[in-house]
């Protein structure tokens, strides 16, 4: 039971940090997970009960449940019913957006680096009924129709050269519906402060705390859902945020005199010599190679465009920097885009982002807070190199043991009252 505790984690973090698992060394988990939970969590509470809660909470978000739900959670903890789990994620006195902030201060520790890119991306959590915080019948990828749901907007942190990447930042989207009736809001736990913010103003609300926090990176990119927000791209360009974002084809771009084209009819104009075939990246079946190629969008923009060597359709991005970039740094940067996309999905699979059962608007934070955190201990845990655990301890055969037997101590722990 131990080894197979071991190597769910192992799995676990080599879904947040591709190739890594050779990289994990067991004997570090326990000490990992302590390091990240004294400076991200533990400072939040001030009564050892809840705080003991949430420790739990966070092992059985990773402990490979079916349903990572307040009964199972409980359960597993040791715990004679639901309502201690019910009430961490309630009622009980913690602030949510503190933990959030000690989180992008340890992932700027730990795997902090100036290259490092801001993705702006949503997910939807399917829901019935009509009482859950914001839900409403809605767009969602998740389920690629409108449907009833919940959205939340996410920024993902990452750093190609590395391979690493986790989400970092959230924010529940309340529609207009919602922040009309107060009444409603009332009944949900949304609060008279919370007014109604388009998707593009989460987004920017987000990255102007990644830096007031000092998480180091150096480019934003986003989905046409973002970039094709003029709002938001002269805010970046007003802050000196360097940006690569996705834009509809019909998006329109300065053509000198006062006139404008659209990109598509630009992109036309590109002569053959014009495109080069690059890399944005590795995927699931190696490089994914396109035809690149760039023209000026005025206003010391660029348009980029992206063109399969396959079928020949087109992507189009509108990139702009205060410091001049290479193609293939503009490239590498479209391509980062995809990190988000594998952040939900190992979020989702490894620590039990979509299982929560609540309703109200500080339950879904504190719920969507703790298991980023626990995402980003297993990367944090996946980067570390093999054989240097946090601590002291015994020699490498008796580290390794010891850490072991105290895993699934953790992952079992006594049953609070």
């Amino acid at each position: 039971m131990i080894i197979w505790l071991v190597t769910v984690l192992m799995d676990r973090a080599a879904a947040v940090v591709p190739d890594s698992v050779g990289d994990v060394d067991p004997a570090g988990w326990l000490d990992r997970f302590d390091d990240m939970f004294a400076r991200v969590v533990a400072p939040g509470f001030g009564r050892r009960e809840p705080r003991l809660r949430a420790r739990g909470y966070l092992l059985g978000l990773v402990a490979g449940l079916e349903r990572a739900n307040g009964w199972t959670i409980a359960e597993f903890a040791g715990d004679r019913s639901p309502l201690g789990m019910q009430r961490l994620l309630n009622s009980a006195v913690w602030d949510a957006g503190g933990v959030r902030d000690r989180l992008v201060s340890y992932v700027a520790a730990e795997l902090g680096d100036p290259a490092g890119v801001l993705i702006a991306d949503e997910t939807g959590f399917l829901k019935t009924g009509c009482r859950s915080a914001g839900v409403q019948r809605q767009y969602t990828g998740t389920a690629g129709k409108i449907t009833n749901c919940q959205v939340g907007v996410f920024l993902a942190y990452a750093v190609p050269a590395a391979g690493t990447r986790v989400l970092v930042d959230r924010e529940l989207y309340v529609p207009e519906s919602w922040t009309s009736d107060r009444d409603r809001c009332g009944e949900a736990g949304i609060g008279e402060d919370v007014e109604f913010a388009t998707k593009p103003g989460l987004a920017r609300t987000m990255t102007e705390r990644m830096v007031r926090l000092g998480l180091p990176f150096a480019w934003f990119t986003a989905d046409e859902a973002y970039g094709d927000n003029g709002k938001l791209r002269e805010w970046l360009e007003k802050e000196s945020i360097s940006y690569v974002v996705a834009v509809a084809r019909d998006t329109l771009v300065p053509a000198g005199a006062d006139r404008t084209i659209r990109a598509d009819q630009l992109a036309a104009k590109v002569p053959g010599r014009g495109w080069q075939r690059l890399s944005c990246g590795p995927g699931s079946k190696g490089e994914r190679l396109y035809d690149w190629a760039i023209a000026p969008a005025g206003g010391g923009r660029h348009l980029l465009v992206r063109r399969s060597p396959g079928s020949g359709e087109l992507a189009f991005y509108l990139c702009w920097s205060p410091r001049s970039a290479t193609l293939s740094e503009l490239v590498r940067v479209a391509g980062a885009r995809w990190a988000v996309e594998e952040s939900f999905q190992a979020a989702k699979n490894e620590t039990a982002l979509d299982h929560y059962q609540v309703r109200k608007h500080v339950a879904w934070y504190r719920h969507v807070t703790l298991a980023l955190a626990a995402q980003a201990w297993l990367a944090v845990a996946a980067a570390r190199p093999p054989g240097t655990p946090p601590g002291d301890g015994p020699g490498e055969g008796g580290r390794a043991r010891e850490g072991a037997d105290r895993l699934w101590t953790t992952l079992r722990p006594a049953r609070m009252r």
